[in-house]
């Protein structure tokens, strides 16, 4: 299990992010989405200070609202980044259940969905080092607000978006872990 950094401050862990999405997600071409809002700064970062989860719920839901009443335009996505809960993957990993029922208690599915990142993430059915796992490891746990409508529109320009995931991890086997160690990404 990855430990993260309780001392950082929140500037820290917000560069912490953008390091992570700069060198990993944009780098590596892990989301050929991600560039446009990230060079566009259409990206929120909220860093929440919760320790119990719901603590993290009642952001979760505040931040839900936020997104679905913002501009696309102003803020396409947000990254809830929670570094003082749910660092136990299991425990995240159940909190995903928690986070689609607030996305439906908002009466925001349809419009909005969550992704997500861990630095200890694992598919089922792989073991913990394997590299495909890294493919949605981030410096510290985040939940990641996205709209569907952005999704559709990324889809229409990426239209093999199915293939992204097989392409990710060709992609992470490639780089192996000495090169995903090399990038500097996380845990934080």
């Amino acid at each position: 299990m990855s430990t993260p950094n309780l001392n950082a401050d929140d500037d820290a862990i917000v560069a912490a992010t953008r390091k992570w999405l700069e060198r990993a997600v944009i780098g590596l071409n892990l989301c050929p989405f991600a560039k446009s809002v990230y060079v566009k700064e259409q990206v929120r970062y909220v860093v929440s200070n919760a320790t119990t989860p719901e603590q993290l719920l009642e952001t979760l839901m505040d931040e839900l609202q936020r997104l679905s009443d913002t501009s696309p335009e102003q803020v396409d996505t947000t990254l809830l980044i929670h570094p003082f809960v749910l660092n136990d993957f299991e425990d995240y990993n159940e909190f995903l259940d928690v986070a689609d029922v607030a996305v439906e208690d908002t009466q925001l599915d349809g419009e909005l969905q969550v992704a997500s990142f861990h630095p200890d993430y694992q598919f089922a059915d792989t073991d913990a080092n394997d590299i495909a796992n890294y493919t949605n490891r981030a410096p510290y746990p985040i939940l990641h607000l996205l709209r569907e409508d952005s999704i559709a529109r990324a889809v229409d320009a990426f239209p093999e978006a199915e293939a992204i995931f097989e392409k990710n991890i060709a992609t992470m086997e490639k780089l192996g872990h000495e090169g995903w160690d090399k990038l500097d990404v996380g845990p934080a």
